[in-house]
């Protein structure tokens, strides 16, 4: 009987304890909760606006389609292809998903090699690389535009601003993923080493399978940076028929100031690929972030 009296007193006690640390938690989820919602009524507003048509626009909300259902998917239509928007969707994706890849690739190799590899002054090239973290992108715009129109005319090409955005993009991938790969289990690299697997082996079979959720939250950061970019696709893309959406779109309103329902779908067709990218990859983001904070 002692032995069911005790198990029954710790069942109250532990339910008591969920009790009171629901009821402290409360208040703080509906905050989060009312914070997420006015962080989403701006994207809901420009969503349903995008399938409204133009005298809906002109004469009530965007909240009265919620109750009225006259949506239509005539402005994506319009927008997909009088206005050129597909061309320019295309080459968002060809800019942006190359200059992801390529400082993704040579900061995690850079990063390698500053966390496990010894070379002289290895220390000090890794905060002369941290330091560039801080140099601001616009003094750098002239020289390197002058540089590529020397060399081939790059600017007239991809190959311009997919250079351009690994230079700037290497800089926080091997701060990032240097502070991540030094949290590695020290043992696991020398008992590969010891085995007589090379830095190459070492890299490609051991650090890239640990650390995904490094990896995928500098793919998030470079290609949200990238995709939303409009200085440097302005200037280092100078053929109009290569320039991404973020480029396309203010001509889009110069065209159609007033067409409200156009604007609206190109753009929201500008951030839905941001988004399923973010939602996709947002259970590696926090974790991330986080790694390398506290070295273990």
């Amino acid at each position: 009987m002692a032995a069911v009296d005790s198990a029954v007193q710790i069942r109250a006690h532990t339910r008591s304890e969920r009790l009171v640390r629901l009821l402290t938690r409360t208040p703080l989820h509906i905050a989060l909760v009312g914070i997420a919602v006015l962080w989403l009524v701006p994207t809901v507003g420009l969503a349903l606006t995008s399938f409204r048509k133009p005298p809906a626009i002109a004469s009530s909300g965007w909240w009265h389609s919620l109750t009225q259902w006259d949506w239509t998917l005539h402005n994506y239509d319009s927008v997909i292809t009088a206005t050129g928007m597909g061309h320019a969707w295309v080459n968002s994706v060809i800019i942006t998903v190359p200059a992801t890849i390529l400082p993704l690739t040579l900061g995690a190799l850079a990063a390698f090699g500053f966390a496990w590899v010894p070379f002289p002054f290895r220390d000090t090239l890794f905060l002369l690389i941290v330091a560039l973290m801080i140099v601001p992108i616009q003094t750098s715009l002239v020289p390197l535009l002058k540089l590529f129109a020397s060399h081939g005319h790059l600017n007239q090409h991809y190959y311009g601003i997919w250079l351009a955005h690994t230079a700037f993009g290497l800089p926080l991938a091997v701060f990032l993923l240097r502070n991540f790969f030094v949290t590695l289990p020290k043992d696991l690299i020398e008992a590969a080493r010891i085995d007589g697997a090379s830095n190459l082996a070492i890299f490609r079979r051991i650090v890239v399978p640990l650390s995904v959720p490094a990896l995928a939250s500098f793919a998030i950061f470079q290609f949200l940076w990238v995709w939303n970019d409009l200085l440097m696709a302005l200037i280092f893309v100078s053929d109009p028929s290569k320039q991404p959406m973020t480029v396309r779109i203010p001509y889009l309103l110069s065209t159609y100031g007033q067409e409200y329902n156009l604007l609206a779908a190109a753009a929201f067709l500008l951030m839905i690929l941001p988004l399923v990218v973010f939602f996709s990859l947002q259970r590696y983001f926090v974790q991330g972030l986080l790694a390398g904070s506290v070295k273990t």
